[in-house]
């Protein structure tokens, strides 16, 4: 497959759009060189459950017997998504590595095709006190849809009954997958904390991660009391419409923005950079975090974006953050480079594991110091709740740097 069909699939994983999603075969050669004993047979049961409410408690942590079984599905199986879904698993079992006593987890390799995907979430119930999974939006949609979902869910994609006009997710479906909308949201908080006074401008290309993402950032804006105007520009092959720009700039000099939100990539941010002006701050998502962090350290400066501010997760930002420093890195062949998207569905599998794990020991309510953000997550009879709060960051010497919310 291309790379730049694979940094596509990429980009459409962490940005949200909608994929088919695969479906999944159990592979035990596989489980067992990821997972070890830790899945066998030999284990004994747990209850399993069959009404929409928690299973029931398991024995305490010091009886040695005592296994929450975690069954994660994903589509290894999809030549198109099988790069992406592997970086989950490797940081899913990074994780597992870490914490493994009283835990058997078992991977679920799955194509991309969403009956196929329900079928085996439908399978990998019976084994099971939580599920993760699955790893695209067709295929959380499909799920959330089918009535099957009867033990807590963990979905690591947004779904797309997550609408205004749709219906709820079920009681135990949870869905934690990083999403431009949700750091849109987050940033329109970020920006009206600055009271800035005057119209904020929210620009984006007819790309549909970048709408969604500007759509999100425009409400929640308006929510907040802001003033914003959305400007979608025309764009081929990464590159800006010379006109769009033009336009872009003689409005911008008529009208001088506030603030920018920039629902854009990197290099896309730099084509309309210049225009906005050093009086009004640009903002963005993670998106504009084109590198992994330790490459950082030697890429080329970036000294046009400078002043730029952005979310990212702790992974991409914080080489010193007590959770990031636990975890190995993402084993990159030596002939490739590090490709940031990846690092960020590595990180998703770490706090996906954590997150599974304490669902599946019961804890009902709790925060996580997280390497994809601090983490909130409410998972029980109830209902769920689920929210990701990331650091945010800034250009500064032509390189992305942790902000200092101290200052």
């Amino acid at each position: 497959m291309r790379e730049s069909a694979k940094r596509w699939m990429l980009g459409v994983l962490l940005c949200g759009l909608c994929l088919c999603a695969s479906a999944n075969t159990t592979n035990d050669e596989a489980n067992k060189g990821a997972v070890g004993s830790s899945a066998s047979a030999a284990q004994p049961e747990v209850s399993k459950q069959i009404t929409v409410s928690l299973p029931p408690a398991l024995p305490a942590a010091s009886d040695s017997s005592a296994v929450a079984r975690i069954n994660v599905l994903l589509p290894l199986q999809s030549d198109v998504l099988r790069e992406a879904a592997d970086a989950v698993r490797a940081g899913f079992m990074a994780a597992y590595e870490q914490d493994r006593i009283g835990v058997a987890v078992t991977i679920v390799q799955t194509t991309d095709i969403p009956e196929e995907v329900v079928s085996d979430y439908t399978n990998a119930l019976a084994g099971a006190d939580v599920i993760v999974g699955p790893l695209t939006r067709s295929s959380a949609a499909a799920i959330a849809e089918s009535g099957a979902v009867r033990i807590p869910t963990i979905s690591l994609t947004q779904s797309d009954v997550e609408s205004a006009s749709a219906p709820a997710l079920p009681p135990l479906m949870l869905t934690m997958g990083l999403s431009v909308e949700d750091e849109a949201r987050q940033t329109a908080d970020w920006v009206a904390s600055g009271k800035p006074s005057g119209k904020v401008y929210a620009i984006c290309t007819g790309k549909a991660w970048q709408r969604r993402a500007a759509k999100a950032f425009v409400i929640k804006a308006q929510a907040r009391g802001l003033d914003p105007v959305l400007v979608e520009l025309g764009s081929a092959e990464g590159y800006l419409s010379a006109s769009d720009l033009a336009q872009l700039k003689k409005q911008l000099t008529t009208e001088k923005p506030a603030a920018a939100f920039l629902a854009l990539t990197a290099e896309q941010a730099r084509q309309v950079r210049g225009l906005i002006g050093a009086d009004a701050i640009s903002y963005g998502t993670a998106q504009l975090n084109p590198l992994a962090l330790a490459d950082w350290t030697t890429a080329e400066r970036v000294p046009d974006l400078n002043g730029v501010r952005l979310l990212d997760i702790p992974w991409q930002l914080q080489a010193d953050h007590p959770a990031v420093m636990i975890y190995p890195k993402l084993v990159v062949p030596a002939d490739k480079k590090r490709s940031a998207d990846l690092e960020r569905l590595y990180a998703l599998g770490i706090d996906a594991y954590r997150v599974a794990r304490l669902v599946a020991i019961h804890r009902q309510q709790f925060e996580l110091d997280g390497v994809t953000g601090r983490l909130i997550v409410g998972f029980n009879k109830a209902g769920v709740h689920f929210e990701r709060v990331e650091p945010q960051a800034m250009y500064r010497e032509g390189m992305v740097t942790l902000v200092d919310r101290g200052r």
